[in-house]
């Protein structure tokens, strides 16, 4: 069975330096019918003006994943860590117990443009913990690559859920097809361009949910950037 959400019914907020789209309920937005899916419980496409972001805040039990699309975003956290991520950068931070961390734009002229992703964890209560790699364009072409991932193979960042987090990047004739064991659900997020999931045609910000289906198929993609997510129920 395939449920699409298409863009336009995602929630929205306009803080002026801040403009984001809620796949899922998240602060002012709540839609019961959107509350989350397996454990994915956030995706938010947010743009940061330039020099602006999120003061230090904190977070507990949550897979926090961010995927920048475009520019440059700057991350502080209670952990130690600091850096600046780019297009093609994965940011894994795991909140466990507690954690304290701020998100800014890193540049003074230029929006940053990024996906925050939250997943529940399989536990509660675990150490806080932080990673990150880089992920290029070459290795996400015409091909599902693993980005994130419960033990961390293949090279992709971990986390503490039986999940896992493939991106592609396709165009023309690319067909992919992403296998589902028994009972695993699948999410499809269309991060811009246009493709085909099951047979039904997607645009950049629609998503879809797929229960009780063997297959993900990705076919007739236009310039598509797409994350897909294998998970638990």
């Amino acid at each position: 069975m395939l449920n699409v959400r298409n863009s336009n019914e995602r929630g929205a907020a306009s803080f002026g330096w801040l403009q984001s789209r809620h796949s899922f309920s998240f602060g002012h937005y709540h839609d019961p019918k959107h509350m989350g899916f397996g454990p994915l419980r956030v995706i938010n496409e947010d743009h940061v003006a330039p020099g602006r972001g999120f003061d230090a805040h904190g977070h507990r039990d949550m897979e926090i994943i961010s995927y920048v699309l475009d520019g440059a975003l700057e991350h502080k956290d209670s952990m130690g860590n600091g850096s600046v991520l780019r297009y093609g950068d994965v940011q894994r931070m795991s909140a466990g117990s507690g954690v304290v961390h701020s998100e800014y734009n890193h540049s003074k002229e230029e929006g940053v443009h990024f996906l925050q992703i939250w997943i529940e964890p399989a536990g509660r209560g675990e150490p806080p913990g932080y990673e990150e790699k880089h992920f290029d364009t070459a290795s996400k072409q015409g091909r599902l690559r693993l980005i994130a991932s419960h033990d961390g193979r293949e090279g992709s960042v971990s986390m503490r859920q039986d999940a896992s987090i493939y991106a592609t990047i396709m165009n023309g004739g690319d067909t992919l097809i992403h296998p589902l064991a028994p009972g695993r659900l699948a999410y499809v997020h269309v991060i811009r361009g246009g493709v085909s999931v099951n047979g039904v045609p997607l645009a950049g910000g629609d998503a879809v949910k797929l229960t009780d289906e063997a297959a993900v198929e990705l076919a007739q993609a236009e310039a598509a950037e797409v994350l897909v997510f294998d998970l638990p129920r």
